[in-house]
């Protein structure tokens, strides 16, 4: 299949370039790199209007607070490999984790590595919500057994769940291509306590899981939450990312009418993580 590459150059770049990733997410956007000036997106050409691929976006409004530009252009599925590696920067989650790709040099990474080949599947690191997630994994005071990561894109909350000590973990997209991403990318990283499903939360029948991972977005999270209730153990911890920090009231407020408390909240670039716990 092929793709389309969206360049936009955004003068200031924060905070609109999260603004801007929220939106073409909801748009039928898969994945994203953060540039210097902007961000590029791609998107499948067959899910999008390509003649018009900024459509719903704050882009078609008048805003003299940001200056923008943009390009967009189709890629051929056969060179997709060739523009990550044009673009794709190796990720720095504070000295806990170095998230790579195989033409990377490993020389320059610190802590634990993780090799990436994220393909159209989001969640290289880059973005702020995959590193907080990344994050809130290693000061977690220990490493619960059993994990869903919903929306595992590449895979690599799931790898690094089991790096740190997790035996059991449910990877789980509404993507094939995803599934298909976290399994090279789990045998790539030799874990073997991953398995990945293709669906949506409806598919996930085990129970009692100690930790859930879900890295979505807010109403796709508020309409999982009493599922990931019912899922969890007593006691169990529940990470939730992909939403700005202005959400993040809300979504603790709609969380704790069925049962959740928080523990405590990450911030980074104007989006936010919240770690909670089943009552």
């Amino acid at each position: 299949m092929d793709y389309l590459e969206l360049q936009v150059t955004l003068s200031p770049r924060e905070p609109w370039s999260g603004v801007l990733i929220a939106q073409l997410a909801e748009n039928g956007f898969e994945s994203f790199v953060e540039t210097d000036d902007g961000v590029t997106g791609y998107a499948q050409v067959k899910s999008i209007d390509v003649n018009d691929p900024i459509q719903g976006t704050f882009l078609t409004e008048q805003h003299p607070e940001v200056k923008v530009s943009w390009s967009a252009n189709i890629i051929e599925q056969q060179n997709w490999n060739a523009e990550w590696e044009s673009q794709f920067d190796p990720v720095y989650v504070e000295d806990y984790l170095t998230i790579l790709a195989p033409f990377h040099d490993r020389k320059t990474a610190r802590g634990m590595i993780v090799e990436i080949m994220p393909k159209m599947s989001f969640g290289t690191g880059h973005h702020q919500t995959t590193w907080m997630m990344s994050k809130a994994l290693f000061e977690l005071k220990s490493m619960p057994e059993k994990v869903l990561d919903m929306g595992t894109g590449t895979g690599v909350l799931a790898i690094i769940a089991e790096k740190l000590g997790a035996r059991e973990i449910l990877a789980v997209d509404i993507e094939d291509w995803s599934v298909e991403n976290t399994v090279e990318n789990a045998e790539r990283n030799t874990c073997s306590a991953i398995t990945a499903l293709c669906g949506d939360i409806d598919i996930v029948h085990d129970t009692q899981f100690d930790l859930i991972l879900a890295n979505i977005n807010k109403n796709v999270l508020k309409a999982h939450l009493p599922s990931y209730a019912a899922l969890l153990k007593k006691g169990g911890i529940l990470f939730l990312s992909g939403f700005f920090t202005s959400d993040v009231e809300e979504m603790i407020e709609f969380a704790s009418k069925i049962g959740f408390q928080k523990i405590r909240i990450l911030n980074k670039d104007n989006w936010a993580a919240v770690e909670l716990q089943l009552n």
